[in-house]
């Protein structure tokens, strides 16, 4: 399956979510419209993937700041000279990668953010995928009686246990840093309504959600661990294989995403840079 625009050429990946976007150099000026085809890839597939890339960090800040204003990661280690750019390393002497469970980036802000441009600056020869997940293919798959009963829930998500004093961070070593910024808790909705293109998509996660609002930890625990289960089915998700230059862009509001860590003894070396979102109703 393929589809053509006028400027782009647009190839779906799954049926669920992903596609690649070929026949762009985002190192070269982006026009309007071909910015504009761009940007309604994302909204349908969810997350975009470009390959043969060559960009400076400016260059890739430059493509970023399209789409809004940055937002400085606060834990991760930043490249250097580039506090806009988080660097996603790690090491062949080291064990643990960063972001190995299902997740969405940034759910724990009272503002999340919109969405990740990943630029692969090294890579294993084999291994370090990343697989993705759509949560708007996840909720539409839900029964009509659990949809009513997620109408109007919220769930808190935190920081604090993954990033502060708390969280398991010493198999991160520098990589993770500013534990007293790990502050933040808040409370989103369980089920969004996307502010770009109006749909419906489950918004809690693994990583960062620590329950229903209103609920004891024993009521909700169970709820969200089918609503995990049922968002990783197969049917909707997509593995992206990475080279040298390729990048992936993801919307983090109708996505999940995981580092796969099964290259041991490789370097992997990743820049994020993450762009700001809008509040989100409630």
């Amino acid at each position: 399956m393929s589809g053509s625009r006028q400027t782009i050429d647009v190839r779906p990946v799954t049926d669920a979510l992903g596609a690649e976007i070929l026949g762009i150099d985002l190192a070269a000026e982006v026009g309007e419209r071909q910015f504009a085809e761009i940007s309604a890839a994302y909204d349908e597939f969810g997350v975009i993937f470009f390959r043969d890339q060559r960009l400076s960090p400016e260059q890739h800040l430059g493509f970023a700041r399209r789409w809004g204003p940055i937002n400085i990661n606060r834990f991760f280690q930043p490249v250097a000279g580039y506090p806009e750019i988080a660097e996603v390393r790690k090491e062949p002497d080291q064990t643990r990668n960063i972001g190995s469970l299902w997740h969405t980036d940034h759910s724990y802000d009272v503002v999340p953010a919109m969405g990740s441009i990943l630029y692969a600056r090294e890579v294993p020869e084999v291994g370090g995928d990343t697989l993705f997940a759509s949560m708007v293919k996840a909720y539409d798959a839900l029964s009509d009686g659990l949809k009513r009963m997620l109408e109007g829930l919220k769930a808190l998500h935190s920081s604090r246990h993954v990033f502060g004093q708390a969280g398991d961070r010493d198999e991160y070593g520098e990589r993770i840093g500013n534990p007293e910024l790990a502050t933040q808790d808040a409370l989103h909705p369980v089920v969004l309504r996307h502010p770009r293109t109006g749909l419906k998509a489950l918004y809690v996660n693994p990583n960062f959600t620590l329950g229903i609002d209103g609920w004891s930890r024993a009521e909700s625990q169970p709820l969200l661990d089918h609503l995990y289960r049922h968002a990783q089915r197969p049917e909707f998700t997509c593995r992206f294989r990475w080279r040298p230059g390729s990048i992936a862009f993801w919307d983090n509001l109708a996505t999940w995403h995981l580092a796969l860590n099964d290259y041991p003894g490789q370097r992997r070396l990743m820049h994020r840079i993450t762009v700001e979102g809008a509040p989100l109703a409630m």
